[in-house]
C-alpha cells in the first residue's frame, strides 16, 4: 500500500510539472487518423528499414517505454492491437522529446509521425508530434502483461482489456453472436418488442426476485425475472409474432453459467406449438454458426459441437431410461424415492412427478452434449403450458440442451382461461404457503388470458449461455463484461482492496 501511495505521488508530481509548463493533460479532442492492426496490415510488405513518407496519427496506452538517451523505444495499445513508436530528440525537439521524462507506461497519448520498417523487422511509427491525452495517476498492476487472476480480472475489467488485449476479440464475438440473433429473428418475421423490468407482480418463471421499491408511491416493484407474461398479453393484443432480447434478475445462487443479471431471448408466436418452437431454436442456433464459424461444426473445450438440424428430441423419460437406464414407468414410488435417497438428491417432501424431473437434474443433464431437445415433461414443471395430446398427465415443454447445460425452455402455451386462472391461484398459494420459488397471482394476465389468446407457441433462449458456447469460453464470466461481484471489503475499506 504504501509502495503504490508512493507511485501515485510521483504521477501526481508529473500532472502538475506539464501543468507548469503550459501543458494541458487531459486535452478535448484528437485527430486520430489510423488503428495499430489496420496499420500492421498496410505496410506488410516494408522491408527491412524501408521508410516511408505517409503520415498518420495513432493514439492509445502506452504499455511500454525505453528510454535510451537521445532516442526512446515505445508500444502504444489501442482497440485493435500494438503498435512500435520511435522518438529521436534531433527530430522531435528538445523540448517536446523531455516530456517523456513526465510519461509512464499508463498514460494515454496521440502521436504524428511516419511509418518505416526498423531493422529488427518491427513496423514503427517515427514521431513528430507528441500529444499527451491523459496523464494516469494509478499506476498499472505489476505483472500487468498477461494478468491472470481471475478474480482481478473479473473484478476490474478495464485492467483486464489493458493486459490482454485479444481478449476484447470475445466481447466483439458476444456482440456480433447477438446482432445474429437479431438478424435470425427478423428475417422469420418477428417484431422486437420491450417489456418493463420494473413490475408490480414478478411471474413467467420459478425463481426468487430481486425486489426495489418506489418512493413516487411508496411501494414494492420487482425486478424482471422473465419478460412472458407482458409477451402473451401482446399476443392477446393482436401482435403474432413478437421478441424480446432482454436482462432478467433472479435472486439465485451463482456459478459458472449463472449470474443474477441474465440476458435471454423470449419469443411468442400465434398459432403454432411446441414444435414449431424446436424449429425456430434449432435454426436460429445454426443460423448463428454459420455467422461465427461458417459451419455448424464448432469447437468448445476440446469438443466438437455439431449444431446441424433437425436435433435428436427425446422425452424426459426416454432421457432416464437411456442415460440413466431408469424406467420411470416401472418403478413404484418407493422405489423413485430410494432412488433419490441413493443418490444424495435433496427434496423437500416426496412427489413423483417432482422425483422425475429431480432424476433427469442429477443423473441425465450432464450427459447431454450434442443438441437435444427433451420434451413432454410431468405436469408440475409448469402452470403455464398446455398438457401432451393423448398424454393428460404430461405438458408440452420442451428444453433444449447443448454441453450439459439447459439453453432454454418453450411451451405449446395454454390459453385456456379457466384452468389458466386455477393454475395460478395454485401457485399464489404454494407462494404464501412458504414455496419461495412459486409464481404469485397476476391478475392482470389472467384479465388477458380470459379477453381470449390465440394457440401459441413460445420460446425462452439463454443469450448468455449461447455466448459461452460460441465464444469456445469456460464459463459464463469470461463473457460478461461485468459479472456480478461479491465486494472485497466493506465499503469504507474498498480503497484498501484495489489494485
Amino acid at each position: 500500500m504504501e509502495e503504490k501511495n508512493t507511485l501515485m505521488e510521483e504521477r501526481l508530481r508529473k500532472r502538475e510539472e506539464l501543468q507548469k509548463k503550459g501543458i494541458h493533460p487531459y486535452p478535448y479532442s484528437y485527430p486520430q487518423t489510423h488503428h495499430a492492426k489496420p496499420l500492421q496490415e498496410k505496410y506488410a510488405a516494408l522491408k527491412i528499414e524501408e521508410k516511408t513518407t505517409d503520415e498518420v496519427s495513432v493514439a492509445g496506452r502506452l504499455v511500454l517505454l525505453r528510454r535510451m538517451g537521445k532516442a526512446t523505444f515505445a508500444h502504444l495499445q489501442d482497440q485493435t492491437g500494438r503498435v512500435q513508436l520511435y522518438f529521436r530528440e534531433d527530430q522531435l525537439g528538445k523540448d517536446p522529446y523531455d516530456l517523456l521524462k513526465l510519461l509512464d507506461t499508463g498514460d494515454l497519448i496521440g502521436v504524428k509521425g511516419t511509418v518505416f520498417r526498423t531493422k529488427t523487422g518491427e513496423i514503427t511509427v517515427s514521431a513528430q508530434e507528441l500529444t499527451i491525452l491523459c496523464k494516469a495517476t494509478r499506476p498499472l498492476p505489476e505483472k500487468f502483461h498477461g494478468l491472470k487472476d481471475e478474480d482481478m480480472r473479473h473484478r476490474y475489467r478495464e485492467l483486464d482489456l489493458i493486459a490482454n488485449p485479444d481478449y476484447k476479440e470475445v466481447f466483439i464475438q458476444r456482440t456480433k453472436i447477438i446482432d445474429a440473433v437479431h438478424e435470425f429473428m427478423k428475417q422469420q418475421g418477428f417484431l422486437e418488442v420491450q417489456t418493463p423490468v420494473l413490475q408490480t407482480v414478478y411471474g413467467g418463471a420459478e425463481a426468487r426476485p430481486f425486489k426495489t421499491h418506489i418512493n413516487a408511491w411508496n411501494m414494492d416493484l420487482y425486478l424482471q425475472i422473465s419478460p412472458e407474461l407482458y409477451l402473451k398479453r401482446l399476443i392477446v393484443g393482436g401482435f403474432e409474432k413478437v421478441y424480446t432480447i432482454c436482462k432478467n434478475f433472479r435472486n439465485e445462487g451463482v456459478d459458472k453459467t449463472h449470474n443474477p443479471e441474465f440476458m435471454m431471448m423470449e419469443f411468442y408466436q400465434s398459432y403454432v406449438d411446441y414444435h414449431e418452437m424446436m424449429r425456430l431454436t434449432e435454426d436460429v442456433f445454426a443460423h448463428v454458426a454459420h455467422k461465427i464459424y461458417g459451419k455448424l461444426k464448432i469447437p468448445y473445450q476440446g469438443k466438437e459441437i455439431d449444431f446441424s438440424t433437425p436435433w435428436k428430441r427425446l422425452s424426459i423419460k426416454e432421457a432416464l431410461l437411456q442415460h440413466a437406464q431408469i424406467d420411470v414407468d416401472k418403478k413404484s414410488d418407493e422405489e423413485l424415492q430410494h432412488l433419490l435417497d441413493q443418490h444424495k438428491i435433496e427434496y423437500r417432501t416426496f412427489a413423483r412427478d417432482q422425483a422425475v424431473i429431480l432424476l433427469f437434474e442429477a443423473l441425465v443433464e450432464e450427459k447431454l452434449i450434442q443438441p437435444i431437445f427433451i420434451i413432454d415433461y410431468p405436469k408440475i414443471a409448469s402452470p403455464l403450458c398446455k398438457e401432451k395430446r393423448g398424454h393428460p398427465e404430461l405438458i408440452e415443454k420442451v428444453e433444449p440442451y447443448v454441453n450439459g447445460w439447459e439453453m432454454g425452455n418453450g411451451y405449446s402455451e395454454l390459453n385456456d382461461p379457466v384452468l389458466q386462472r386455477k393454475l395460478l391461484e395454485e401457485q399464489a398459494a404454494q407462494l404464501r404457503a412458504g414455496v419461495e420459488k412459486a409464481q404469485p397471482m397476476d391478475e392482470d394476465f389472467a384479465r388477458a388470458i380470459e379477453t381470449g389468446m390465440t394457440p401459441t407457441g413460445g420460446m425462452g433462449i439463454g443469450i448468455d449461455r449461447m455466448v459461452i458456447l460460441f465464444t469456445n469460453q469456460p464459463s459464463l464470466r469470461e463473457t460478461l463484461l461485468f459479472p456480478t461481484m461479491k465486494p472485497l471489503k466493506d465499503e469504507a475499506s474498498q480503497s484498501e482492496t484495489k489494485p
